[in-house]
């Protein structure tokens, strides 16, 4: 843990073990209705709130879709995504292509680095093709 993590609490733990069983990205809203099911409900609010202190612990981290939706994922999950500016379809990457690039150490005098996000917008091919109507 760096410096800033403290002790999460038991609803950032429930949280946090919710997206480690998904194999991708889930919103706030998707983490609130699995946990609607399950013994551990809590409400939307504070679903949203301990889900950003989360991601300023380096614990989580976040992807903001071009619609505003924020989906979220364990930090130890390093994806990404071409998304489509147009309807919104989404792609994930074979591997991180942020990998390679000589990144700075993760910890320095001056800066820990908790983790990344890479964003790739554009346009599907469904997209680019002209309609045929």
């Amino acid at each position: 843990m760096n410096k800033f993590h403290s002790e999460i609490t038991k609803r950032q733990q429930r949280l946090l073990e919710e997206l480690k069983k998904c194999d991708d990205e889930l919103s706030g809203q998707d983490l609130h209705r699995q946990l609607y099911k399950s013994d551990n409900a809590m409400g939307l609010t504070t679903v949203y709130r301990n889900l950003q202190v989360l991601v300023k612990q380096g614990l989580v981290r976040s992807r903001h879709l071009p619609t505003g939706e924020v989906l979220y994922a364990p930090v130890e999950r390093d994806i990404h995504h071409l998304t489509c500016v147009n309807c919104g379809e989404t792609t994930r990457l074979n591997s991180c292509p942020v990998k390679p690039i000589n990144l700075p150490n993760k910890k320095s005098k001056d800066f820990e680095l908790l983790f990344h996000t890479l964003e790739f917008f554009g346009l599907c091919q469904n997209c680019i093709k002209p309609d045929n109507a």
